[in-house]
Formats: structure tokens, C-alpha cells, sequence
């Protein structure tokens, strides 16, 4: 059976890591925006020279993954560990039943569940900043389909940058609704043990000791403690 030498690419789907640099295979691999990631026989290293193939080959498991489908992608369970899309397969490509191992690909599009994207904004916007130079049609997946965040021609989509900043927004404010002190939190008295806060004002915090002493505390002197997690103030 003879392997065919794709010229025209084979159009797949892949799911990456996604991090600040940009994304890579599961394996580890770095997909770089400026050039094709061209597939290596990773046996070979422990072998004799002589035995030396381009990947992939038929009789083996080199060469660059990618399913037919998005359905097939899912069914070889390749979605919820990151970002996935389409990607260009082309040079040497040999096709099993879910998909195919080729010798060259680069990404066509990305698509971004909602649920993996970073609630940072300042992080959110570094990893797009890295996914943009790659120069692929890029969406979010939520739950009315996927909408258009990305493209060449384009640029960025008001609708899409508003959702993701509207996202960024909600998170923010629920993280402060839960770093405000408030009443029957614990706090972390320094040399005199655990309170809990009976009333608060703009002002000052009066809190419980374990032993019944009763203290207030100016608000200011009260901060969270990331390390620790928790409330902590001195006496």
C-alpha cells in the first residue's frame, strides 16, 4: 500500500495547550507562528542511523496527529484538555479510520470554549496577543455556537471583545463580593487567635474573640492574606 504525497492540504482537526507563548501538542511539541511543524520519527534516536525514515511511515507511529472530523476528534477524546480547530495537513499523510499522521501542518483556525479562556484580563489579552500571530480565523465557542473574535481581514469583533470583557468584568466583581469582609467571617487576630466579625461599618469592624473579648478594629487594619487565605489583622 502506497502512502500518499499530499500538495493539496488535507484539511483536519486538532486540540492544543494553550499558554502565554502560544500553543503546543499534548506531547509537549511548540507550534511556532512563523513556520510548518514538520514531523520527526522520535524512535529513531535510539536506533542505528541506517534506519533513518521520513515520518510519517506506514509500519509506523510517526507523524503529526489530527482526527476527520470534529466528531471524530471528540470520540478519540482530544476536547476539554485546551483549544481546538482545523488544521492543514500536506507532504506525506497516512489516513486511518478517525483520522490521519501527517508530515507537515500548520493551524487554519482556533476555536476557544468559553470555560478554558483565563478570567485575567491581563492575561487573557497576552495569550490572544500570541494566538493572533499565528494569522488564523480565530472563535469563541459558548452556548449559542461559535462566534467570530478574530480574523486576518478583519481584525478583532466588537460583539465577541465585549463578551469576553463582560466575562472578565463578572469575575472581577464576584472576586471582591468575596474579599469584602462581612459578618460571621473568621479573622486571623495576630497574637491573640481567631475572631469573628459581628458588625461592620465604613468605619470600623467589631469582632469576637474565641475567649468572648470583644474588639474594634478600623477597617483599614483588616486586609486578605493570599498566602494564607484569610482574613488577618492586628490587635
Amino acid at each position: 500500500m502506497r502512502v500518499p504525497d499530499y500538495i493539496s492540504p488535507v484539511v483536519a482537526y486538532r486540540a492544543w495547550y494553550w499558554d502565554d507563548v502560544g500553543v503546543k501538542s499534548f506531547c509537549g511539541e511548540r507550534w511556532h507562528p512563523s513556520r510548518s511543524l514538520a514531523a520527526t520519527c522520535r524512535r529513531l534516536v535510539t536506533v542505528a542511523a541506517h534506519h533513518f525514515h521520513e515520518a510519517p511511515k506506514m509500519n509506523c507511529t510517526c507523524g503529526i496527529y489530527a482526527a476527520k472530523s470534529d466528531a471524530d476528534l471528540r470520540t478519540a477524546g482530544y476536547t476539554g484538555f485546551g483549544i481546538r480547530g482545523e488544521v492543514y495537513l500536506w507532504g506525506i499523510v497516512v489516513e486511518h479510520e478517525l483520522g490521519w499522521r501527517a508530515q507537515y501542518a500548520f493551524p487554519k483556525n482556533f476555536l476557544l470554549p468559553l470555560e478554558v479562556l483565563p478570567v485575567s484580563m491581563n492575561i487573557l489579552e497576552l495569550r490572544l496577543k500570541r494566538l493572533v500571530a499565528y494569522g488564523c480565523d480565530i472563535h469563541v465557542v459558548g452556548n449559542e455556537g461559535n462566534m467570530p473574535l478574530w480574523s486576518r481581514n478583519a481584525g478583532y469583533d466588537a460583539a465577541a471583545l465585549d463578551l469576553l470583557v463582560q466575562r472578565c468584568k463578572g469575575w472581577y466583581s464576584r472576586r471582591q463580593e468575596e474579599r469584602r469582609i462581612k459578618r460571621g467571617d473568621r479573622v486571623a487576630i495576630l497574637g491573640r487567635g481567631i475572631a469573628i466579625v459581628e458588625q461592620v461599618n465604613g468605619r470600623w469592624i467589631q469582632v469576637t474573640l474565641w475567649n468572648k473579648s470583644a474588639l474594634r478594629i478600623a477597617r483599614e487594619e483588616v486586609a486578605w492574606d493570599d498566602l494564607n487565605v484569610r482574613w488577618e489583622a492586628t490587635a
